[in-house]
């Protein structure tokens, strides 16, 4: 019985799926911590970042109100929520442009697994939808994936999905992107390394698989779910 069987579309996780969760902390946080504070100043007066600016001070006010003691100016702010790794739409949707610049510039390349091309052409050879859902924005990652080692993978992929369609961690996104996607939840197959995100996906009818790569953490219930090491299996 082969893993695709009744599956017409694949949806996945990025980091510690395709990606090695070490690049998206080391070199990506890394180079947004870096690069934000002459980015805001240079671009601080653009339409789109000003829209990213506006959720992270309503992000701040919410920060005061609880009593978390967050930086007052934005770029310390930015800072402190990277730190932090929270899935803040405001947060992602900043950093994607701050790693645009980087990857036009030429001074970041994204990786990914060896096996994640092959797959992809061999799922895209089969008919099979492609779409990734990630806390990441969809800006950041199209350009991820069109910025590989490997090459650019964007024409094999269908459909992006971000916090702008729910958390991770609850069924409802899940039944969302399935609308999206004109398919039953039943016929998606959702890969991630995360235990949560996978009970969320199983809860709305999903197939799903977690991926045990490199450099993971193993979750205390690794046995809940079935694990693959690497897409060869997919």
């Amino acid at each position: 019985m082969s893993l695709l069987d009744d599956v017409r579309g694949i949806l996945l996780d990025i980091e510690g799926t395709t990606t090695p969760i070490a690049f998206v902390h080391d070199v990506l946080f890394s180079y947004a911590r870096e690069h934000v504070r002459e980015f805001l100043s240079a671009n601080a007066d653009r339409e789109e970042v000003r829209s990213d600016i506006t959720l992270l001070r309503a992000e701040h006010a919410d920060d005061e109100n609880k009593g978390n003691n967050p930086p007052a100016l934005i770029a310390d702010y930015v800072e402190w929520l990277i730190t932090l790794d929270r899935k803040s739409t405001g947060l992602k949707s900043l950093q994607g442009k701050i790693w645009r610049q980087g990857y036009q510039e030429g001074t970041l390349k994204s990786q990914v697994f060896a096996d994640v091309a092959p797959a992809f052409e061999r799922w895209h050879a089969r008919g099979l939808n492609l779409s990734i859902f990630s806390s990441g924005s969809v800006l950041a990652q199209q350009l991820l994936f069109a910025h590989t080692e490997a090459g650019d993978l964007t024409p094999f992929i269908d459909s992006y999905f971000d916090t702008n369609v729910g958390k991770k961690s609850e069924a409802e996104s899940y039944r969302r992107i399935a609308e999206a996607l004109s398919l039953s939840c039943g016929e998606i197959l959702f890969v991630s390394d995360v235990i949560e995100e996978l009970d969320a996906a199983h809860e709305a009818g999903m197939r799903v698989l977690l991926s045990i790569r490199e450099g993971n953490a193993l979750p205390d219930n690794v046995k809940k779910y079935l694990q693959i090491l690497s897409f060869d299996r997919i």
